[in-house]
């Protein structure tokens, strides 16, 4: 292997900073079609929303710059306290941390904000890739199956008491990770299995039918058992106890939603599901942003020309629900564009996570096309209407520094050790 050379952009992967850049540049524009107002004169107005996401770009650069700078090894070594210090600065909000919205997830700096959560997400991938990546690691090992949730849920839990149960959701899409590197596939049955009956119950109530169907997939593969059909004998005690375990979730289900789930989740839900039809109350923005997205037709009302984005119909549109600015203004096929350039994003990513020579610059790889990934289809289909709204952000789209700096790590600690593939470490 070769030593690594005195400049920085050797060995740098230009098409997926291509791809960042042209992110990053359609995210700004969305940003200004959907906060410009009739008054302002300059775009570098620094006063506006729109001057105040230029200087976070600019930021984010200087951050991607930083990233590619410092030795790949570095970020290996010092996984543990990068994650570690991540921790102490989600402990550190319910200190020090500003309400914002009913949710304490920032710290307010003079005159602007920070959200660790959004660089926590960071110090997870580093702390689950080093984890992963020691030598004999083994993910049939129960310690080493604990440990690793551990990793994960810990920065999860603490972000859910915040409250903000969406960030939190993001750590769980890490599992996929740990699946790729030889979880068990049964962990990831179980916790689909767990929302689609969540969501059925909640949708049809149908208790016992749903229980029954469950008995009889589990006869079903007993009796392929006893019959010596699948090579593992004596699994049946297994799925009888898979079974009362459902049967003791379904019928918990009830309570879990009425009193785990707050206020404002129920009604989310309730909407999403057909229950109820909120849409002047808490179902308003979404329903607007369905409008707003449809009546962008094919080809869209063209820049600055969408009459609802303009006319602020759907509330704080640079935020969450900034793709249906898209929509609207660049209609069908503007929103397909932009979906296709997530998608080569991931892709780009997969494929150089494909090539690592470490197992440590791989699983990282993964993490973070995971994470884009799930926010980009959470985002999406809380805007459309098929998911409901739990605050996530699309990923260099949506308003704010702190998610656009963390998701720049993300990508630039990545391309470092992309980068880095060939050297001696």
């Amino acid at each position: 292997m070769r030593k690594r050379e005195n400049n920085i952009f050797a060995g740098i992967d230009w098409v997926l900073i291509l791809l960042y850049l042209t992110l990053v540049f359609l995210g700004w524009i969305s940003i200004y079609a959907a906060t410009v107002s009739p008054s302002d004169t300059q775009i570098l107005d620094f006063s506006t929303l729109y001057g105040k996401h230029i200087q976070k770009i600019g930021f984010g650069l200087i951050l991607a710059v930083i990233a590619i700078s410092i030795d790949a090894k570095f970020y290996e070594r010092f996984s543990g306290v990068i994650y570690i210090l991540t921790l102490i600065a989600l402990v550190g909000l319910f200190l020090f941390g500003a309400n914002i919205n009913g949710a304490t997830s920032w710290y307010r700096i003079g005159g602007f904000t920070l959200q660790p959560s959004e660089f926590a997400k960071v110090g997870a991938a580093l702390a689950l890739a080093n984890f992963l990546s020691e030598p004999n690691r083994d993910l049939n090992n129960l310690k080493s199956q604990l440990n690793a949730f551990a990793i994960l849920l810990i920065p999860a839990v603490l972000i859910t008491l915040q409250p903000d149960a969406g960030s939190a959701l993001i750590y769980a899409s890490l599992v996929f990770v740990m699946y790729r590197e030889g979880l068990p596939a049964y962990y990831i049955v179980i916790g689909l299995s767990a929302i689609i009956l969540f969501v059925a119950t909640l949708a049809f109530g149908l208790k016992i039918t749903l229980l029954t169907i469950f008995g009889l997939i589990a006869l079903f593969f007993i009796y392929l058992i006893k019959n010596n059909h699948f090579a593992i004998k004596r699994e049946w005690p297994k799925l009888i106890a898979f079974y009362l375990c459902v049967g003791v979730f379904i019928f918990s289900v009830d309570y879990i939603y009425n009193n785990v789930f707050e206020k404002r989740h129920q009604d989310r839900f309730n909407i999403l599901l057909g229950k109820t039809a909120d849409t002047q109350g808490i179902g308003y923005n979404t329903d607007q942003s369905m409008i707003t997205i449809g009546s962008g037709g094919l080809t869209g009302k063209g820049f600055l020309e969408g009459d609802r984005t303009q006319g602020k119909f759907v509330p704080e549109q640079h935020t969450d629900y900034i793709f249906s600015t898209v929509g609207e203004e660049w209609g069908f096929l503007g929103t397909t564009a932009v979906i296709l350039l997530f998608t080569a994003f991931i892709l780009r990513i997969l494929t150089l996570a494909e090539r690592q020579k470490s197992p440590f610059s791989r699983i990282f790889g993964y993490a973070t096309a995971i994470i884009f990934f799930f926010h980009f289809m959470i985002n999406i289909g809380m805007v459309i209407g098929l998911l409901p709204t739990i605050g996530i952000p699309l990923p260099f789209f949506s308003y704010g520094g702190s998610s656009l700096w963390g998701f720049t790590l993300l990508v630039f600690i990545f391309i470092r050790l992309d980068a880095d593939r060939t050297y001696e470490w």
